[in-house]
Formats: structure tokens, C-alpha cells, sequence
């Protein structure tokens, strides 16, 4: 009885295990939500090395997570089959899912034309790599890579990863360096020390140098200070406080005098215009009359008396 019981159980027991299996790979697909979901496939093309980028790994846009990596390849082997090894391109070819409704082609141009490009970014320390689309403003500096051939999906331009970049940066800081005449550079500099050293100290020519316009002006500072002392000063306030009066005095004294003078030869010039007047209206009183008072010239300020005998 045992033994026809057997096969029983063994069908039982697969039943079971298929069951199980099928409800997981349910759960899973259901569950996961990417069984219903909509997807676009893209390609872009690298020509840098993609060390670390894997199969299915992110497809992110400003982070967030838009799809996965489907296939990782070269060119050479995908489209340039016919075509002699030496001559083919041999780009790395990165196919992508793209998860929501699919791009036209006008809309991915003009999101092209806006400068979204992709990238191959690192997780951090983890050494994990993917891709990200983001619109960047340099992108006129790096543009597509030419080909020749009929891509299966949509082609998105790509950059140069960050590391590429700034190791390149590098490699062309040392070329310049050495194609730079560190000798002759080094004799410039000498030059300029040498210059800068005369500038300072003078020379035996003539040149003083700046320390030494420096100790003269000190000196000079220091005599001009003496000068300015607080008691040689009163001195010499108090002495132009009296020249300044002096000269005012002299001033006033001078306009005194000149005043009397002026009134004095004003009085004369009047007396000249009486006789000028008298001799025209009647030229003979001048002979047969009297004669007039003597007309004295101001002396010092001073006139006598009108007729008086010398």
C-alpha cells in the first residue's frame, strides 16, 4: 500500500512547489508595477571609458531615476561589422529603457537643441556608476560624436565624464608646462629681483634707493618738527602779530597824507580855471589891475596865507 501511495505524494509535492513559484513571479511582477508600465528605448554613444557602468544599472534625471541600463557594447561589433578593424569608430554603445510615454523625434531634437545631454556619473565611494540626463551649458563645447551608420533607437549626444575631464584638464596643464622655457623664465625673474633690489638700496651711480629717500625724509620730518617747536612758534606769531600791525599803521599814515594832498591840488586846479576864466572874458584887467594873490604850491601838507609878502 505503501508503495502505490508513493507517486501520489511526489505529485502532490511538485504541485505545490509549482504553485508557490508561480505565485512569487505574480507577486513580483505585479507588485513591482513595471509589467503595465510604458517604455521608449534610447542610445547614446561614449568614447571614454564606461568602467563601472553595468547593465541595468539607473538612467537618472537630475537624480531621479527614469529608467535602466539594457545593454553595454561597442560600435565596432554592433555596426561597423563590415568595415575593416583599422577604420571603425569603436565607440562604447550604451542602450537604455526609458520608462513613460515614448519621444517623438522633434521632441527629442528640440530637448537636444536645449542642451540635454547624458553622462556616466559615480554613486560616490561606491565605485557604482550610471547615467544621467541633465541640460547642461557647456554642452557646445563637446559636440556629438559623427557616425555614419543607421542607429537602432534614438541617439542622445554625450559628455565626458566629470573624472575624464578633469584628468584631461591635468594632462594639458603638464603639456603647457613643458613646452614653457623654465630657464628663461628663471632668468626674467632674476632680473626683476635684481631690479627690485637696486630700486631699494641704490647702486653706486647716483641712485640712493628708496631706504635711503626714506632716512632724508625722516630727517627732514624730524628738523621741520624742531621748527614747529610750541615755544618758537609763539615767537614767531607774536613777531608777525607786530609786523602786521606796523604795516597797517604805515598804511593809514600814508592815506592821511595823501588825502591833504589831493585836497590841496584840487583847491589849485580851481584857482588855475578862475584865472583861465577871467583872462578870457576880460584879457586887460590882467595888466591894469591889480595884481592877485600869490598862489602858493603845497609844501608838506601845509599852504600859507593867500597874499602874503615873501
Amino acid at each position: 500500500m505503501s508503495n502505490n501511495s508513493n507517486p501520489n505524494y511526489f505529485r502532490l509535492g511538485a504541485f505545490v512547489l509549482v504553485a508557490i513559484g508561480v505565485l512569487i513571479a505574480v507577486i513580483l511582477t505585479f507588485g513591482s508595477g513595471k509589467f503595465f508600465k510604458q517604455a521608449f528605448y534610447l542610445e547614446t554613444y561614449i568614447k571614454q571609458s564606461v568602467t563601472g557602468l553595468d547593465a541595468g544599472a539607473a538612467v537618472r534625471f537630475r537624480g531621479v531615476k527614469i529608467g535602466q541600463v539594457t545593454s553595454i557594447g561597442l560600435t565596432g561589433d554592433t555596426y561597423e561589422k563590415d568595415l575593416p578593424f583599422d577604420q571603425r569608430k569603436q565607440y562604447v554603445v550604451v542602450r537604455m529603457k526609458i520608462f513613460g510615454e515614448e519621444l517623438t523625434r522633434e521632441q527629442l531634437n528640440h530637448f537636444v537643441k536645449e542642451n540635454l545631454r547624458a553622462r556616466v556619473k559615480s554613486m560616490g565611494i561606491t565605485g557604482v556608476n550610471y547615467i544621467e540626463f541633465d541640460f547642461v551649458k557647456n554642452a557646445s563645447e563637446y559636440p556629438p560624436l559623427p557616425f555614419t551608420w543607421d542607429p537602432m533607437y534614438p541617439v542622445m549626444p554625450a559628455m565626458p565624464n566629470e573624472t575624464d575631464e578633469i584628468i584631461s584638464g591635468i594632462q594639458k596643464f603638464i603639456a603647457s608646462a613643458n613646452e614653457m622655457n623654465i630657464e628663461r623664465t628663471q632668468k626674467k625673474l632674476d632680473d626683476v629681483l635684481m631690479n627690485l633690489n637696486t630700486m631699494m638700496v641704490g647702486d653706486s651711480k647716483g641712485n640712493e634707493g628708496f631706504i635711503r629717500s626714506v632716512k632724508d625724509l625722516n630727517l627732514l620730518l624730524s628738523r621741520i618738527a624742531k621748527v614747529t617747536d610750541k615755544d618758537e612758534l609763539n615767537i614767531l606769531m607774536r613777531e608777525l602779530v607786530g609786523a602786521v600791525a606796523s604795516l597797517r599803521q604805515t598804511i593809514t599814515s600814508i592815506q592821511g597824507d595823501t588825502g591833504a594832498t589831493l585836497e590841496n591840488l584840487k583847491q589849485t586846479s580851481e584857482n588855475l580855471n578862475e584865472l583861465s576864466r577871467i583872462a578870457s572874458q576880460s584879457p586887460a584887467s590882467l595888466i591894469w589891475a591889480e595884481p592877485p594873490p600869490k598862489i602858493v604850491l603845497p609844501m608838506n601838507g601845509t599852504q600859507s596865507p593867500s597874499g602874503a609878502p615873501k
